[in-house]
């Protein structure tokens, strides 16, 4: 069997990025995580760095090395999104407040140092949220870009254009300066979109199916989904809450759920209409050098099926 994969999760929590982590730490012989770097997002980062914690005391994971980052974006005010999360974030479970610590270290620079520290190309930075931490860590030590893995996030669309302005994606739309450098890096890149996002749909009895294993990570998960499945179902009319961010997890483990397209993607930065638009070259119609493996479908049931096993191990 091969050593686990090493990854850092640079996170937001979110409902769905509490599923992404439960995911990965229930699954220590294939993932390795080094620490969780929090940034601002989904809501405010003393929101995001308790929210990691809760999660990982829920997985009985408090060993787990936790960082705080960046509490706003690179250039612009943060905007958030308790509209979808609640005002906690996490609402849905009742979760004690964690008394696991916080690490000292800022979360930029432990980015850094681990970088600097793991033999190259041993690391995949998996963000689920905006990408401030990793621009920043990129902008203030170049010389790791050339040590990343892989980058495998979750952010932007193409068919399913934007989810908190006509055209772009949160994740995205949060800290279009990162995003941008990020995705320019060079660093080998892939993307989650809505795309994808949207067709690992929450149905009931895949909620069910969660709350069936009688476990208090069974029962939070189907309780997170059901929160925000309220938002989604009014909004998009659609059967379920799409859990964006396990698919980062999922595809660390299954790829072979997950097919896309080897393509360009640039970020809009500058325009009022489409700011943090991903402008994906799916037809591939420019001379642009593809830079990212933008997904564009999953094998739902696979997914659905392996969550719930995982999970289950918890």
């Amino acid at each position: 069997m091969s050593a686990p994969r090493k990854i850092i999760i640079d996170t937001d929590p979110g409902q769905d990025d509490a599923v992404a982590i439960l995911l990965a730490l229930a699954c220590p012989d294939e993932l390795e995580i080094l620490g969780i770097t929090c940034v601002a997002g989904n809501v405010p980062l003393p929101l995001t760095q308790k929210n990691a914690r809760i999660v990982c005391e829920l997985a009985g994971k408090p060993e787990t090395r936790v960082f705080a980052g960046c509490e706003a974006p690179l250039m612009h005010s943060l905007v958030t999104a308790e509209h979808v999360h609640g005002k906690t974030g996490l609402d849905g479970p009742s979760l004690p407040a964690p008394v696991m610590p916080l690490e000292s270290q800022h979360a930029v620079d432990f980015i850094i140092d681990t970088l600097r520290a793991e033999p190259p190309a041993s690391v995949t930075l998996c963000p689920l949220g905006p990408l401030t931490n990793i621009a920043m860590a990129f902008e203030k030590a170049p010389d790791i870009v050339g040590r990343v893995q892989e980058i495998v996030l979750m952010g932007g669309a193409y068919f399913e254009v934007g989810n908190i302005t006509p055209a772009a994606e949160f994740n995205i739309y949060v800290d279009p300066e990162a995003a941008k450098i990020v995705f320019d890096a060079g660093a080998p890149l892939v993307v989650m979109p809505l795309d994808v996002t949207h067709k690992a749909l929450v149905t009931k009895p895949r909620n069910d199916a969660f709350r069936a294993l009688k476990t208090p990570v069974g029962v939070a998960v189907a309780q997170m989904t059901d929160f925000f499945e309220r938002f989604d179902r009014e909004k998009y009319g659609s059967e379920g809450a799409p859990l964006h961010d396990p698919c980062v997890t999922a595809y660390l483990l299954r790829p072979e759920l997950f097919t896309g397209r080897h393509i360009n993607v640039e970020i809009e930065t500058a325009s009022e209409l489409t700011r943090g638009m991903t402008v994906a070259d799916w037809w591939r119609v420019t001379t642009r050098k593809p830079n990212a493996l933008f997904i564009g479908s999953l094998d739902a049931d696979g997914f659905f099926a392996l969550l719930t096993e995982r999970l289950a191990r918890l």
